[in-house]
């Protein structure tokens, strides 16, 4: 059975005065188009946890959106940061998600310290943070980061969905779906496509840029 995440972490730091202690995720790593979206949500001290939040990944597509106006409600702050395509080519996929979540950060300042699901982060000024691996699982304030990126994320893919149809992205939000893979290969890349990704690479060998 899959467990709620909690409030420890959080209060571990709030019982030290450090109150400003924003969950921070982010949504669209895996993805072969579109841009990478974080979130930072930062939650007063005194929260109930609302019943269903937790990592983005076990929760359906409808509940995620129900929970979102929740979520926003109880938070002190709630900040969304975008890394573009081209910065995910430029920079790579790790290094353009640190900027996204730099961004989000930025949204909700001033930011006493950031709890951010992963592994160590390394080269990336995101101030004083403390990462947790399967922290969207562990901490209700990743948790709910983790929803509003997703939600954000996918909102956003639905909408170039009507731009760019045939890729599904209004179901897989980029990601390399069956689907996907197959409208690359008879459809072409679009500008919105990750061009530094091998998949991507091989079908701009074969076919032209896709124009709406």
């Amino acid at each position: 059975m899959v467990q709620d995440p909690k409030l420890d972490i959080e209060q571990s730091f709030w019982e030290t005065g450090i109150v400003r202690v924003a969950g921070v995720d982010e949504a669209g790593l895996g993805c072969l188009a579109g841009p990478i979206v974080a979130a930072a949500v930062i939650l007063p001290p005194e929260v109930t946890p609302i019943p269903g939040v937790r990592d983005s990944k076990q929760v359906s597509a409808a509940k995620r959106i129900q929970l979102l106006p929740k979520i926003q409600a109880q938070a002190i702050a709630v900040g969304v940061g975008v890394a573009s395509v081209a910065e995910v080519d430029q920079w790579n996929v790790l290094r353009a998600s640190y900027l996204a979540m730099q961004r989000a950060l930025a949204r909700v300042a001033p930011v006493d310290h950031a709890l951010i699901d992963g592994r160590e982060i390394y080269h990336a000024d995101l101030g004083s943070v403390t990462t947790i691996i399967h922290g969207d699982a562990l901490s209700y304030s990743i948790a709910c980061a983790s929803i509003v990126a997703k939600v954000r994320r996918d909102r956003f893919m639905q909408c170039l969905a009507k731009r760019y149809p045939g890729y599904g992205w209004e179901r897989n939000a980029g990601y390399g779906t069956q689907q996907h893979r197959e409208a690359l290969q008879t459809l072409g890349v679009t500008p919105w496509h990750r061009k530094s990704y091998a998949p991507v690479q091989a079908v701009m060998q074969q076919l032209p840029l896709f124009e709406p």
